[in-house]
C-alpha cells in the first residue's frame, strides 16, 4: 500500500476513541471507521442514565464532536458494516460490497442484546435495549407515565432501566432468574440492598422467576405470563438480559475466539495486523494473568487507546483496573476491581448500608482486589491505589471510617 490505511470495524466508544488517539499519536494515514448505525459514535450509559431521564440532551452523547473527524481527516461510513475480512490479504468487504485495504485491522464491533424467543416477543411493545435509538423511543414511552411496564432480567441494565421507568410514574414489575437482583455480579447482601431501594419506590419483585409467555391484544402486548403462572398486566416489556459479543466478523475471518474475540494485553489477536477492543475484546489482563471481557464503558475508552498505540508500534497494554458505575434513584454507585477474584468470598462494609452511603471492599489473599462506593466522594484514587498494591490490608482498619483510606496504603 503507498499509504498506511488503519480500518476501524465498529462505531462505538472503543472505535472512536482509537481514531482519535491515532491522530494525537501523529498518525497521518488514512482512518477509516465503518459505523453499522446511522449515527455517529456514541457513549452507551447515558442511553439508561442521564439521556433516558431527560438529564442531558442529544448533544451529551456523541463521543467527539460533530465536525472532529472530517477537521482530522478520518472517514466516517454510517449505516455500512464490514462483512468479511481476509488478514492474510490484507483486505475488507463492506456490506456494501465495496473491497478495502488496510494495514491494520480493528475490530470493535461491540455486542448485540440477547432476545428471549418466547411466545409473543414479536409483538409491539416488547423491545430490547442497547442502540441510542432504543433509548429514544423508551424514553418516549415512559415518559407518558401511568403505565404497566415488565422488566425481564435483573442485572445492571434492568435495575436502570427498572428505576427510570418508575422515576417518570410508571407501576414496574421486574423478573429475574437470580434469589436476589445483581447477586451474581456483588453477592446476595448488596443485591438485597439495590432491592430495597427499588421497593422504596415501588418497583415490584419475582424472584426467582421467568417470563413463559407474551400474550397481547391484537399485535399489542398486554400481559406476561410468568413460569409460576401469574399474569402480569404490561403495556410495555423490555427484555435485558444480556448482550453476547459480536464475533461474527473475527470468526469468518478465522481468528481465535473464546468469549469474544480473544487478544494479549496490547489487544492483538491471533492475527498479527489485527486487534479487536472494547465488547468483543476478550483481553488477557497483567494484573490477574487472565483474559477478562467487560462491557464496560471503561473498557472501551481505554481498550480504544491501547488499540491505538499497540497498531503503531508502541509498547501499550491494557492494564488499568476495570470500572463502572450505576445511578438509580438516590444511590450513585462505582465500582473498581475484578470479580473473578473477588468470586466466591463476602464484602466487607465500611459504613452504613441503612443510611445509603458506605464503602464495600472485596479481599483475595487478605488484600483488596474490589471495592465499591455507595454516594461516597473522592474515593477513586486510594481505592485504585490499594487494589493495584497487592498488598495484605488490616480488615479492622479498613472497615472504620475513622481510618483515612490513604493510610492503609503500602509506603
Amino acid at each position: 500500500m503507498d499509504t498506511e490505511h488503519i480500518l476501524i470495524a465498529g462505531g462505538g466508544l472503543a472505535g472512536a476513541t482509537a481514531a482519535k488517539t491515532l491522530r494525537s499519536e501523529g498518525f497521518q494515514g488514512r482512518i477509516t471507521v465503518v459505523c453499522a448505525e446511522n449515527e455517529q459514535p456514541y457513549l452507551r450509559p447515558p442511553l439508561s442514565k442521564e439521556f433516558l431521564l431527560g438529564k442531558a440532551g442529544e448533544d451529551s452523547v456523541p463521543v467527539l464532536a460533530a465536525g472532529w473527524y472530517q477537521e482530522n481527516g478520518v472517514e466516517l461510513l454510517l449505516g455500512e458494516t464490514v462483512a468479511t475480512a481476509d488478514p492474510g490479504a490484507h483486505t475488507v468487504q463492506l456490506g456494501s460490497g465495496t473491497e478495502l485495504q488496510f494495514s491494520k485491522l480493528l475490530i470493535a464491533t461491540g455486542a448485540q442484546p440477547r432476545r428471549l424467543p418466547l411466545p409473543g416477543s414479536d409483538l409491539a411493545g416488547v423491545t430490547t435495549f442497547r442502540t441510542f435509538n432504543d433509548s429514544r423511543r423508551l424514553k418516549e414511552e415512559l415518559a407518558r407515565g401511568g403505565r404497566n411496564v415488565v422488566m425481564i432480567g435483573s442485572g445492571w441494565i434492568g435495575m436502570e432501566l427498572a428505576a427510570a421507568a418508575s422515576i417518570y410514574g410508571n407501576s414496574v414489575t421486574l423478573l429475574g432468574l437470580e434469589d436476589v437482583p445483581l447477586s451474581m455480579a456483588i453477592g446476595p447482601e448488596l443485591g438485597a440492598f439495590f432491592r430495597s431501594v427499588h421497593e422504596k419506590h415501588g418497583v415490584q419483585f419475582r424472584l426467582p422467576a421467568s417470563a413463559a409467555e407474551i400474550t397481547g391484544t391484537g399485535n399489542k402486548a398486554s400481559a406476561v405470563v410468568t413460569n409460576s403462572g401469574e399474569v402480569l398486566p404490561a403495556d410495555l416489556v423490555v427484555m435485558a438480559v444480556g448482550v453476547a459479543p459480536d464475533t461474527a466478523l473475527a470468526e469468518a475471518a478465522g481468528l481465535e475466539i473464546g468469549n469474544g474475540i480473544l487478544v494479549d494485553s496490547s489487544l492483538r489477536s491471533s492475527s498479527p495486523d489485527v486487534f479487536a477492543a472494547g465488547d468483543v475484546a476478550n483481553a488477557l489482563h497483567p494484573f490477574t494473568g487472565d483474559h477478562h471481557r467487560s462491557e464496560h464503558w471503561s473498557n472501551a475508552l481505554n481498550g480504544g487507546k491501547v488499540a491505538a498505540k499497540a497498531m503503531l508500534g508502541q509498547d501499550a497494554m491494557l492494564d488499568v483496573v476495570p470500572y463502572f458505575y450505576t445511578d438509580q434513584f438516590d444511590v450513585s454507585m462505582e465500582y473498581w476491581g475484578y470479580p473473578t477474584l473477588a468470586a466466591g468470598s463476602a464484602p466487607v462494609i465500611r459504613g452504613s448500608l441503612a443510611e445509603n452511603t458506605f464503602l464495600a471492599f472485596w479481599l483475595r489473599d487478605g488484600a483488596v482486589v474490589a471495592g465499591m462506593s455507595v454516594n461516597q466522594q473522592r474515593v477513586q484514587k486510594p481505592v485504585k491505589a490499594l487494589i493495584s498494591g497487592r498488598v495484605p490490608v488490616d480488615v479492622d482498619r479498613l472497615t472504620d471510617p475513622a481510618v483515612p483510606i490513604d493510610q492503609l496504603l503500602p509506603n
